[in-house]
């Protein structure tokens, strides 16, 4: 039974936290379930195989340690891997020769959003070996106009443009006995308010100007407008600002019909491009890296795995983006974490540089 109070390394005995901090480092890197003599040969003490399963029974009635098999091998829970990323870890900086080699692999594209984009993803899925995830920024292209089109009776499709000059759809149900004089009517009013206004302001905008002037729009065109603007407020065009690149290597370590089923869920988990997009956003709410592992968060809590992200800025230091590795819950943290982190780095100063560039 597992504890209630969850532990930390700080808690364990002398003995115990190199008994788990031997497992996990040596699990990190076999994949393989870490048996009681394989520890003896490493520990710093000279104990008993019996005295190592002991501890490790300990270990896994705190919840730290799991028994997959019926073998008397163990392998770290979420939870230990998360005591053991929180409390053991050490990540350390890149070496200038790799950062050389990660700026010199943006090189012209520097000054290209769009391939910025393709060439982080790449190169994370290269370098850790893992399948890579970039959130692409909002456009941040000023609106030009916005018009509403009616295709049925329940479908309709809000249409904007932006000052350069990009045409975008969303298709939505309109509330019911909604009139083509109503659609104008709400199209005018969103066209009065967000002329110079960028996607991203869409939302706040038009929620305050509605606050303002609800004695003006009459019931009808307030629900077209707000169920308008849900739509591009949630949709956010997730397959265009999702990339995903390198799945292919997390089929390099499986080996055997739990791994690759593994993988499959994972892979399902992947083509949900819209609960990914909104579960990057929450690289939003700070910076640096997370690391995300396992059952803590529902998305990818079937499959297994675990998210290493971290958001990059733009000039005005507003996150717009985000870029991680997803893979098995034993990455190789200690590489992945400085690789994300240094590349997140890199795409701020890039998008800063960019912004900047263009804005004379």
């Amino acid at each position: 039974m597992v504890q209630s109070t969850l532990p930390t390394f700080d808690t364990l005995n002398a003995r115990s936290r190199e008994v788990f901090r031997l497992l996990v480092e040596a699990y990190l890197e076999h994949g393989e379930p870490v048996g009681s003599r394989t520890l003896t040969r490493s520990l710093s003490e000279s104990v008993s195989a019996a005295t190592i399963r002991n501890v490790m029974q300990d270990l896994e009635l705190l919840g730290v340690l799991d028994s997959p098999h019926v073998s008397a091998g163990r392998i770290p829970s979420d939870l230990g891997l998360r005591m053991f990323v929180d409390g053991i870890l050490e990540v350390q900086d890149l070496d200038r020769r790799e950062q050389n080699r990660i700026e010199k692999s943006f090189g012209r594209e520097s000054n290209d959003v769009a391939a910025m984009m393709e060439t982080a993803g790449s190169l994370l899925s290269r370098l850790t070996r893992a399948a890579s995830i970039v959130l692409v920024p909002r456009s941040e292209a000023p609106i030009r106009h916005i018009e509403f089109v009616s295709l049925s009776r329940d479908r309709a499709l809000v249409v904007l443009v932006t000052a350069d000059g990009k045409v975008e759809n969303r298709l939505f149900q309109p509330p019911p006995g909604t009139t083509p004089s109503a659609m104008r009517e709400a199209a005018n009013f969103l066209n009065s308010i967000m002329s110079g206004h960028t996607v991203g302001d869409l939302k706040d905008v038009v929620e305050k100007e509605i606050q303002v002037r609800k004695r003006e729009i009459d019931r009808l065109s307030t629900a077209l407008i707000e169920k308008g603007v849900a739509a591009w407020d949630k949709e956010s065009s997730p397959d265009s600002r999702l990339i995903v690149r390198g799945r292919s290597n997390l089929l390099d370590d499986a080996t055997d019909e739990e791994d690759l089923e593994r993988i499959r869920t994972l892979f399902d988990d992947l083509e949900r491009k819209k609960e990914i997009v909104e579960f990057l956003e929450l690289a939003d709410t700070g910076t640096g890296v997370r690391i995300f592992i396992g059952s803590e968060n529902k998305l990818f809590s079937l499959s297994g795995s675990s998210l290493v992200i971290s958001p990059y800025i733009n000039s005005d230091r507003r996150i717009v983006g985000a870029v991680g590795v997803i893979g098995p819950t034993r990455l190789n943290y200690g590489r992945v974490v400085p690789i994300v982190d240094y590349t997140a780095q890199l795409m701020s100063r890039l998008m800063s540089n960019q912004e900047r560039t263009d804005s004379f």
